[in-house]
């Protein structure tokens, strides 16, 4: 617990705490304590880094969730990135714009789930900040890892005659955010997916490793917003099978009853499942937890095509902070 709560260095006392909490790691040479973490690089490496901003009402809802489970969403989202380029997770940075309405235990318990998170990709929490918020609960994540020089798999890439492939199943967070919105509670399976995201690391790391992807991106935004990303950077265009997108069981019962659902799987956002392309066709007779949804085409633009030979128009757009 924290000490000396009531003191004027309350944050001071929470650095305290979180640097004993969250240890270090060998690959740094400083950690928590000062201005800059320290990690010295290797001559065949190269350091991944992104950053991430969660605020409150925009990207989570407290009455929706634990601060636990929040800690634990804040770390794997941003993780994902890391994974979406093939790389191995190390290092996390940590900015915390705390409202007056948080209690020290709420704050612990968000740490404690960042910190246990980042324990299962062997990464550590290696410095960061905290304020006081005139507003919203406000979360700023870095993260840094590494990669094979030159093995990083990029969004550009793509070229004729790819195939395009998605991991494990989609449509599933958005589907638990729309009951949600709707004052229903998901399963626990659909709840799962949305509040604690499993960032596809080791996939990632494989496609790296054994150079199966040519481009590659985390669906965050959409798979239709996410695949356009990979178009747009690769100039080329795509044609996908709307049947071959991969659905739970929860989410192909829940579409039984409403064929529009459809729409969350194509552009709802925050599966963090990986979104690839590949010269081979066979990868998911390789690797069970990807399936082949499409293929690349010199034809700009993205198609969806239904069994039955119509294009299919979805009517939902990804998600866009700033639409």
């Amino acid at each position: 617990m924290l000490a000396n709560k009531k003191r004027n260095n309350e944050e001071f006392e929470l650095i305290r705490w979180i640097k004993q909490k969250a240890g270090s790691g060998g690959h740094l040479s400083l950690g928590i304590g000062d201005d800059c973490s320290i990690q010295p690089q290797q001559a065949d490496q190269d350091l991944l880094t992104s950053t991430d901003l969660l605020i409150e009402g925009i990207h989570f809802k407290r009455e929706w969730t634990s601060m636990f489970d929040l800690g634990r969403k804040c770390v794997a989202v941003n993780i994902s990135d890391i994974a979406a380029m093939g790389g191995t997770p190390q290092s996390l940075f940590l900015g915390i714009g705390r409202p007056k309405n948080i209690n020290d235990d709420e704050i612990e318990a968000f740490v404690s789930g960042f910190l246990e998170e980042a324990k299962l990709y062997g990464a550590v929490l290696a410095g960061g900040d905290s304020c006081a918020s005139l507003g919203p609960l406000m979360i700023s994540v870095t993260v840094q890892g590494i990669v094979a020089t030159d093995e990083a798999i990029c969004r550009q890439g793509a070229s004729y005659g790819d195939a395009v492939y998605v991991s494990g199943y989609l449509g599933d967070s958005a589907l638990a955010l729309d009951l949600l919105q709707n004052g229903q509670q998901p399963d626990s399976y659909l709840a799962e997916r949305f509040h604690t995201p499993s960032p596809r690391v080791a996939l990632g790391q494989e496609l790296s490793k054994r150079q199966l992807a040519t481009a590659m991106l985390d669906i965050s935004d959409g798979l239709l917003a996410d695949l356009g990303h990979i178009l747009a950077a690769s100039e080329v265009g795509a044609d996908l099978a709307l049947e071959k997108i991969p659905l739970s069981k929860s989410f192909q019962d829940a579409l039984g009853k409403d064929s529009q659902l459809i729409d969350l799987a194509l552009s709802g956002g925050e599966d963090y499942e990986l979104i690839f392309t590949s010269p081979l066709k066979d990868l998911a007779e390789q690797i069970d937890s990807v399936t082949r949804i499409g293929v690349i085409n010199q034809e700009l633009g993205l198609r969806i095509h239904q069994s039955n030979g119509e294009l299919y128009q979805c009517q939902r757009d990804g998600f866009d902070h700033f639409a």
